[in-house]
């Protein structure tokens, strides 16, 4: 059985990233963690001492995280009936990332699945600065869902890579684990800004390719285009319903993250986003 995690502020950009998540994983066996997280709205000295049920005193904000829980369990419940789905609810006072992180090791959560807000005004971000600081904090895969995202069945799934750092067939099975799920085909993208591949390039995109074998999948090159706009134009161009990365450090990944707060392309994610944690590389730096 999964183990999903699914932050809320139950605005409908939450709601939408919920909805998604209970077609996406309909076919599979999963315990549902959602989660509100709170702080006060003024400092409390009973916080202190245990919180508002050591001293009977309400709190209005514990009083809206437990009704708006009980809301979302009930209209999930309602709308998305399924055997094969459990629930459960968690509300916190806490930090969104820290909450996230004690309970991915606490749950052993499998997949954070989280809703990102549309960019506002003349400045326009690759992603919402929130869910940057989620998934740079994050352990575990992270599926981000656009609040303008319309569900759809996922048929074509975009792997961009750089093929700089060696690949884990482990940390890659939760892509591959999805391609089979949906019977989609796999399109590996490599953006070539400058350079042709070095040996070890071509080494680690040997291993992936060996990695994908039995998936149907293809891959691609764009030369001579500017990161991150070339993803956005490929995924706008080809029709693909997610896209895949890796969280890693010096890395294509990296590069985009740092790209979007230099000067602005006036694009951002409109699909899907998993993004993969990098276990290889957290390994080597332990070892």
């Amino acid at each position: 059985m999964k183990t999903i995690l699914i932050p809320t502020d139950f605005s409908p950009n939450a709601w939408n990233a919920i909805s998604f998540a209970m077609d996406f994983f309909k076919e599979e066996e999963c315990l549902f963690y959602f989660l509100h997280t709170y702080t006060p709205s003024f400092f409390r000295t009973d916080f202190m001492i245990g919180g508002s049920g050591y001293s009977g005193i309400p709190n209005v904000g514990t009083d809206i995280s437990h009704a708006g829980l009980q809301k979302t369990l009930a209209d999930v419940r309602h709308q998305y009936p399924n055997t094969k789905h459990r629930y459960k609810m968690i509300s916190a006072f806490n930090v969104l990332t820290d909450e996230i992180n004690r309970l991915v090791k606490k749950k052993k959560v499998d997949m954070v699945v989280m809703g990102t807000k549309g960019a506002t005004g003349a400045r326009q971000l690759f992603l919402g600065s929130n869910t940057v600081f989620v998934l740079r904090k994050v352990k575990v895969p992270l599926l981000m869902v656009p609040e303008s995202f319309e569900n759809k069945p996922i048929q074509k799934i975009l792997f961009s890579t750089d093929y700089l750092l060696p690949f884990k067939k482990d940390d890659l099975m939760v892509m591959i684990n999805v391609a089979k799920m949906f019977q989609a085909e796999i399109t590996v993208l490599h953006i070539k800004e400058e350079y042709e591949l070095t040996a070890a390039q071509q080494n680690n995109k040997a291993f992936l390719d060996s990695c994908l074998q039995g998936i149907p999948h293809q891959i691609k090159e764009e030369k001579g285009k500017y990161m991150p706009l070339a993803i956005l134009e490929y995924i706008s161009e080809h029709g693909f319903q997610l896209l895949v990365m890796m969280n890693r450090k010096h890395s294509l990944f990296e590069h985009l993250l740092l790209k979007q707060n230099i000067d602005q392309i006036g694009f951002h994610v409109k699909i899907p986003f998993l993004v993969i944690p990098d276990t290889l590389m957290k390994k080597k730096k332990t070892t």
